[in-house]
């Protein structure tokens, strides 16, 4: 999953990829609201972290928040803020915000509204995902596992798998998958998909991915 920070604190960000990425989660940084906004019609994100105080203005965030609903997005919206007030709680909620968390703050907490807002986006409580052949991935705790047993997978080969069974029946490239999971890195060759893709079915079975020739790779049909 992706997830977009809108921080002027560059330190911030810094420490949210870090321990975000260890959940498997991809994280972009806007530096502003302008930039934030840009990125967030760009990509398609699962979660957008929002800080308040930015470059444009005191209530920047406030604004970007009502301006992203207006225009359509209803991406999870986590306000991130040193502004604990309760009229500031208040505001942030009206202004299209889904969560509310002040600085500093607990990471095990974040994690833990992170998750939260990640079901309730789903409309899943249990945030569990059925794949043919009887696989279940759990995406809240991010394992893949069939009748108890669990599938070892790294943090990417449960990133790719996620953006298949998340879109079933689409078909992706090798180069948009480079562009969902390593978030726009350079260097990153198309070849390296393959390599995923064999090991999740070595570790899996062949039936959870199809390839399809010229094209990508897709979620595998049910049985």
């Amino acid at each position: 999953m992706r997830v977009l920070i809108v921080e002027d604190n560059p330190h911030i960000p810094e420490l949210l990829r870090d321990g975000l990425s260890e959940d498997g989660y991809e994280c972009d940084h806007a530096g502003g609201a302008t930039e934030g906004e840009e990125l967030a019609h760009l990509f398609p994100f699962s979660l957008m972290i929002l800080d308040v105080m930015l470059p444009e203005g005191i209530d920047a965030g406030y604004q970007l928040g009502r301006r992203l609903r207006a225009q359509g997005v209803s991406t999870p919206i986590l306000y991130l803020t040193a502004r604990g007030a309760v009229e500031d709680r208040v505001e942030g909620l009206e202004a299209g915000g889904d969560d509310y968390l002040v600085k500093p703050f607990a990471f095990r907490e974040l994690r833990a509204r992170v998750r939260a807002l990640l079901r309730r986006a789903s409309g899943n409580a249990h945030n569990t995902l059925p794949l043919p052949g009887g696989w279940v991935m759990d995406l809240g705790g991010r394992e893949l596992y069939r009748a108890g047993v669990r599938a070892e997978l790294t943090r990417r080969e449960f990133g790719l798998l996620e953006l298949l069974g998340l879109n079933a029946g689409r078909a992706f490239t090798r180069d948009e998958i480079i562009d969902r999971l390593w978030s726009g890195e350079s260097g990153v060759e198309p070849k390296v998909i393959d390599v995923y893709v064999s090991t999740i079915r070595r570790k899996t079975d062949d039936a959870l991915i199809d390839t399809l020739r010229g094209v990508g790779y897709r979620l595998g049909r049910p049985e």
